[in-house]
């Protein structure tokens, strides 16, 4: 304790002066300070009100347009019929559970189902398991570069999350397959990860500077394979206890829309898919980017922005929004839901469940305006992809122009609209970043644009963002 406090007393007058040649140059100097001030005073009577009335209310509230008419607009021209709303709950799955959404769509409109759903908590286990051999064989690979190498920096930052992008979803699928969600349920630590999510952190980042020390040491690479073999499966233990064990084999008694069995056979969580699914995910569709701050018609890929070390890399085109938007409506016109995400918090009114520009007005609150525009927010981190839902829907004018979508989520029944969301077409054009469209509703020239040899971007990019 003694040798703690000498060090205190020692490194405090460093410390001032550090802080005295800093400020000295750029720091708020005291005739600034009443510059400010003095501004303040101008506006202090008018504000009174404002302060009393923000001690003890949200800004939102004070904010809130009450008079938005997009609030009670729930009429839309065309929708993709949904049967049951799932919940992720206290968990970053969003991406895992609208790719889902959009795979059981199909599911139950080829086979005339009822409610039903896919096994979030398998696809899960899977994905953690992909993503902890991710971070360990990057840690591998450059472990001949110092710690401060800025990937290596950027890998212990990050080792394992849950959040993640469709490309997960195609990986996960494709191989391991998927199950009914009653074959394996989800466990409270599928609902609520974060514990987990720790634990397995400090573990990865135990192990990533042990592999480092493997490496320095000249062992032989078949060894320090070995060493990340008995590492990963006590990842596995933890993530059996945490979640289940996954099932190799099952029975599974398909039901039709009135509970009616139709038959009943046995499967292994791959033939399942191909059974009920069967298309190829890393094919069938183009993954679609509204990034302004870039030039549209060319294809970038984001460095270690995948969920499985052999797996697929997030690759997407980046179109102006009115080229994205008659795609997802051809889309939506022919019963097809997709995977969209956005930065889902912006305008948000969680008691109407809308999305709308008009939600807000924090520039007559506080007397200053907000001018940045999409790319401006998306280069200065302000704005990015946060959460995934399933777009289902949009309404259109006498002009067969788009007003507003809207999305089903994965809240739980009693967020939002009945566990949607809607957008206004303002808002879609300004907080909507990512859309995932099926081949074949992609004309022949974008189609040959998204084939191009992708920019790469690397891992600590503004677009580096997971969908929670």
């Amino acid at each position: 304790m003694k040798k703690i406090i000498l060090s205190l007393l020692l490194a405090c007058p460093v410390l001032s002066m550090t802080a005295q040649r800093n400020t000295s140059t750029g720091g708020i100097t005291d005739q600034m300070l009443q510059e400010i001030k003095q501004a303040q005073s101008q506006t202090a009577t008018s504000d009174r009100a404002l302060r009393n009335a923000l001690a003890g209310t949200a800004i939102n509230t004070l904010a809130a347009n009450p008079n938005n008419p997009a609030t009670n607009d729930k009429y839309f021209s065309h929708s993709v019929p949904s049967k049951g709303i799932t919940d992720q709950q206290s968990s970053g799955r969003c991406w895992l559970f609208t790719g889902l959404n959009v795979l059981r769509a199909r599911m139950i409109k080829q086979y005339d189902l009822g409610a039903f759903q896919f096994s979030q908590a398998y696809c899960f286990f899977y994905d953690q398991l992909e993503k902890s051999n991710l971070f360990l064989q990057a840690v591998i690979d450059g472990a001949k570069k110092p710690m401060d190498d800025k990937l290596n920096d950027w890998l212990f930052h990050n080792p394992l999350s849950d959040g993640g992008t469709f490309c997960g979803v195609q990986d996960v699928v494709m191989k391991y397959g998927v199950v009914p969600a009653e074959v394996m349920p989800e466990s409270y630590n599928a609902n609520n990860t974060s514990r987990m999510s720790a634990i397995l952190q400090l573990k990865l980042r135990q192990w990533g500077l042990e592999l480092r020390q493997a490496v320095e040491k000249g062992e032989k690479p078949a060894q320090i394979q070995k060493r990340k073999t008995t590492m990963l499966a006590t990842v596995y233990h933890i993530l059996s206890i945490c979640l289940g064990e996954p099932p190799t084999q099952f029975t599974w008694t398909m039901k039709d829309a009135s509970g009616k069995p139709v038959s009943t056979k046995e499967y292994t969580p791959k033939s399942f898919y191909q059974e009920y699914i069967g298309i190829d995910l890393k094919n069938n569709y183009v993954l679609l980017m509204n990034d302004p701050s870039r030039p549209y018609h060319k294809t970038y890929t984001i460095d270690m922005d995948r969920h499985s070390y052999d797996g697929t890399q997030w690759t997407f085109l980046n179109l102006p929004m009115e080229e994205i938007k008659p795609l997802a409506i051809a889309s939506i016109k022919d019963s097809t839901m997709m995977y969209s995400s956005c930065d889902v918090g912006k305008c948000y009114n969680s008691k109407t469940g809308v999305l709308s520009l008009d939600n807000y007005d924090y520039a007559s609150l506080f007397g200053t305006d907000f001018p940045m525009n999409k790319a401006d927010r998306i280069r200065t981190f302000a704005s990015a992809s946060s959460h995934a839902m399933t777009l289902m829907a949009v309404d259109l004018d006498a002009n067969d122009k788009p007003t507003k979508w809207k999305v089903e989520n994965s809240w739980g029944a009693s967020s939002g609209v009945a566990g949607h969301l809607i957008m206004t077409d303002g808002w879609f054009d300004e907080y909507m970043f990512r859309v995932v469209v099926d081949k074949k509703y992609v004309p022949e020239n974008i189609l040959k644009q998204s084939q191009q040899k992708p920019i790469q971007l690397p891992a600590w990019d503004p677009l580096f963002a997971e969908d929670k």
